[in-house]
Parts: structure tokens; sequence; C-alpha cells
């Protein structure tokens, strides 16, 4: 689990930036591939609510998508379950990786992967993930967890890099050549790595509650790194369990557990259930039998197809009702972790 911070505070929505040169990130690094078009404004009428499908047809091929929660826990499944519907591709994921990665993965739609780890909490690496890297069919940017939280810092303050120790004296320097390290000003002299700005083209985020106007609000233990993630982005894309007034934020819980404000956020979609099957405490926990499921199925080519058939195919609507299906069909013993 991520250690306890101190949330920045958001500054006004960026401007759109233009794609790096080769000069100003480290080749080894995250690099950003112009998309074929911006992103576009929502085409709703009704100001930033958006459906999943909306969500991904704003997003183009070649972007590099930040996505929140951590492992399985909290992840923007909803609108990670429309990219699959979706024609987009050589996509470069930068997460705390989950089935969010594992599903990307396996609908063909990621080129790279950046990350600090990429697992199912309970289940210790994810299968599609483990099956694109043995394969050779996905490139990795894998560094240390603090090194990723220190690169999304330092895009969301707009700075081309902040000191960090982690990843000295390990293999991350090995296998990230481009990376570069920075000697202290002061008298200790200390030599720092020098973790540049992971930026994004956007970011994806499940929250518990919202409002219209995009101010988001965590009810869990850890707001783990969302509001990074949005202020990293170009565009930040919130999916939430359920849209309440803006008053009803302030009655679900304490200042502190408003972790995103409307300056941040670009478009709310309200999907009940839609971190599903990771967890989203106390809406519910994580679905350990559905994850079981997926897990046993990414192991078999057939089981995997039968699998996207049932669960896959369709719509969110369709997806929520396979669930409800599965989970009528489990014994009542069965329990949900987070």
């Amino acid at each position: 689990m991520p250690a306890d911070r101190v949330t920045p505070q958001a500054p006004g929505p960026a401007p759109l930036r233009g794609t790096p040169g080769a000069e100003d990130q480290p080749p080894t690094l995250p690099t950003r591939a112009p998309p074929a078009r911006p992103c576009e404004a929502p085409a709703r009428g009704a100001g930033k609510l958006l459906s999943p499908d909306d969500v991904a047809g704003e997003l183009r091929s070649g972007m590099t998508i930040g996505i929140g929660g951590w492992g399985s826990r909290r992840k923007p499944m909803a609108l990670v379950r429309a990219i699959l519907r979706s024609g987009l591709k050589d996509l470069e994921i930068v997460s705390y990786g989950g089935p969010d990665v594992g599903l990307l993965l396996a609908g063909g739609h990621v080129r790279r992967v950046v990350c600090g780890f990429v697992s199912l909490d309970t289940v210790p690496l994810e299968p599609h993930f483990r099956q694109a890297r043995q394969q050779g069919t996905v490139e990795l940017t894998e560094v240390d967890e603090g090194m990723l939280h220190w690169g999304l810092l330092a895009a969301a303050h707009r700075l081309p890099f902040l000191p960090i120790r982690a990843g000295l004296g390990s293999d991350v320097l090995r296998v990230n050549p481009g990376l570069r390290t920075v000697r202290s000003p002061y008298p200790d002299g200390e030599e720092l790595v020098a973790m540049p700005p992971l930026r994004l083209d956007a970011a994806l985020i499940h929250l518990n509650r919202a409002d219209a106007a995009g101010n988001g609000q965590y009810l869990g233990p850890d707001p783990y790194f969302d509001d990074l993630f949005c202020l990293a982005a170009e565009r930040a894309y919130l999916s939430c369990e359920r849209i309440v007034p803006t008053a009803g934020l302030a009655e679900s819980g304490p200042p502190q557990s408003l972790l995103v404000n409307r300056a941040m956020v670009h478009g709310v979609i309200e999907a009940p259930g839609g971190a599903h099957f990771t967890s989203c405490v106390p809406d519910y926990g994580r679905d350990e039998a559905f994850q079981a499921r997926y897990a046993a199925a990414a192991a078999d080519p057939r089981q995997w197809r039968r699998f996207r058939a049932e669960y896959l195919s369709g719509g969110e609507a369709d997806y929520q009702a396979a669930v409800r299906r599965f989970a009528e069909s489990q014994p009542q013993t069965a329990t949900a972790a987070t």
C-alpha cells in the first residue's frame, strides 16, 4: 500500500502540450507518440457527463494513458472495458497495474506498459501480463513504485525531473539506461536518481462518489495516486459508483476525502459496479470468485474465448448482467476481499 502523503493543491487545467522531441525524454522511458487527432471536447450537451463509450471515443491510438487505482483495487474497469470495445491500439499504459493492464494486453490495444508491478493482489502476477512478457508482445518500462509516484508528481508540478533515492543500487538503472543521476548542490553531495515526468495524454480513474462538475470523493482507506494521474494528464476522466449533488459530498465523508476537484476533471461517468471485479471499498470488495475465474480463463486459450464471449462481447450493461448471473451461481459462503 502506498504511504500516506499530502495531496497537492490542483492548479487550473494545463494547456495542451505538443509531443516532445527525442531530446525531451530519455529513450527508454515513456515517450508519447502524436495521436491521430487531438482530444476533443465532450460532444454531449450535458456538460461533463459522459458514458464509458463516449470516453473511449475521445481517446486516440498511440496515446499515453494513465490508469488509477492500485493492483486489483478501485480500477476504472468500466472505462477499460469501453476501450476493449474500441479500435484503439498502440497505447502506452502507465499504471500501478492490475487487470486493467491484463485486459488491454489481451485485447491487443497496448504497445508499452510503464509500471512498478502488474498484480491481482491475491494472484501475484497478472496472467495476461505474464504471457505478453514471455511472448515478447509488449514493451516494458519497469521502475520502482516510488519512482512511478515521483514521475507522476513531477508531471503534476510541470517539473523536468524530481530527485529520488529509489532505484539506486538496483537493476532499475541497468534496464533503463536512459535514466540519469544528479548530485545534490548542498554540502552532502549525495547522488540521486533524476526521475523524469510521466506526462499523460489522458487519465482514467474510479472513485466512490462524484458530482456532475467533476468533484470526486474516495470513501475507502487509501487515495492511491488518482489525483496525481489527473494532474499529470492533459485530460482526465472520472467514473464513479454514484453521482450525487455537490452538497452530498460533504455529507458522505470528511473534506480530505474529496480527492479530485472539477478543475482536474474533463468528463464524469456514473458507472455502478464500474470497478468490478476489483474492489471499491466500502461499496464492495474484490470479487475473488470472479477474479479466480478470470485468472483461470487467461491461462487457457479456449477458456479465454468462452470468457470473452460471455463477459466482454457486449456493452457495460451486458457485462453487469453476466456478472449477476455468475454471482447467483456461486455458493453463498463465498466472501469478497478488499
